[in-house]
């Protein structure tokens, strides 16, 4: 079995200011080793499973942030950027029997972790058809692209909630919750056991209740903290300034929606 891990760091046990998450600074090392504690939880739990192949997305801003050394003979794990519009879950396909997505974080917008964001913090919000939506959102229908069912999710309360939302089937731990600007968390070790409990139960139970159907068409919005980002990215083919910060793009196909937000938010 072939099982696909997506990496963040916003939404591990313990983490509660960007200056953890940011390589350059004297607290990253700490949280990076968290990082990568916890994404070895999930291969564990997925080996444990049956899983005999594990693709790792260190997911991360530069995507040079998980310890290599001690992952799993059976991990391996895509480090930077290709520049492919998949962005977390580049290199997926129909090959895989499922993805797990670990550290993951509220969405831009939200008040559920003192870090949410969606992508970018020059984002105010991403909407999907007039809803506000998640990384976890955004890729999870990236994966349903190839008929992969996402089965965990890890991270703070309020992505837990959204994803039971969308698909209660889909197995969550929530690691921590946010207040203002500060988060009451889980110890560490708590996270790693409960993660790789998850991961053992979330891959022998029934994944195919986990698959996402996409909708037919899709409007999305992208609402910037500034005009000047949203004027710039009006001029991706097919978008349009519709004011309030807002640029918008419509489409009947998700990889075009994939596609735009990469070039949009890079404008």
């Amino acid at each position: 079995m072939k099982v696909y891990i997506s990496v963040d760091i916003e939404g591990v046990a313990g983490i509660n200011h960007w200056d953890e998450a940011t390589k350059t600074h004297a607290t990253y090392p700490e949280f990076r080793a968290l990082m990568t504690a916890e994404a070895i939880a999930a291969c564990k739990g997925a080996i444990a499973a049956g899983a005999s192949e594990i693709l790792l997305k260190d997911a991360h801003e530069s995507g040079r942030n998980i310890l290599t050394e001690d992952l799993p003979d059976c991990v391996r794990i895509i480090r930077g950027w290709s520049g492919h519009p998949a962005s977390m879950i580049q290199d997926l396909d129909d090959s895989f029997a499922a993805a797990m997505f670990i550290g993951y974080h509220s969405k831009a917008g939200s008040e559920g972790n003192p870090l949410a964001h969606t992508m970018r913090l020059s984002v105010d919000r991403i909407l999907l058809n007039g809803t506000p939506v998640s990384e976890f959102v955004l890729h999870s229908y990236a994966a349903a692209l190839h008929k992969v069912p996402v089965v965990l999710v890890s991270g703070d309360q309020g992505i837990c909630a959204d994803v039971k939302a969308l698909n209660s089937h889909i197995g969550t731990v929530a690691v921590s919750q946010g207040i203002g600007r500060s988060t009451t968390s889980i110890a560490p070790r708590k996270s790693r056991q409960l993660i790789e409990a998850a991961a053992t139960a979330a891959l022998r139970g029934n994944r195919d209740a986990c698959q996402l159907t996409l909708p037919s068409s899709f409007t999305l919005d992208i609402l910037f903290n500034t005009p000047v980002n949203a004027y710039a990215a009006s001029w991706y083919p097919g978008a349009t300034h519709i004011g309030n910060r807002t640029a918008r793009f419509e489409t009947t196909s998700y990889f075009e929606v994939l596609r735009a937000i990469k070039f949009m938010l890079n404008a």
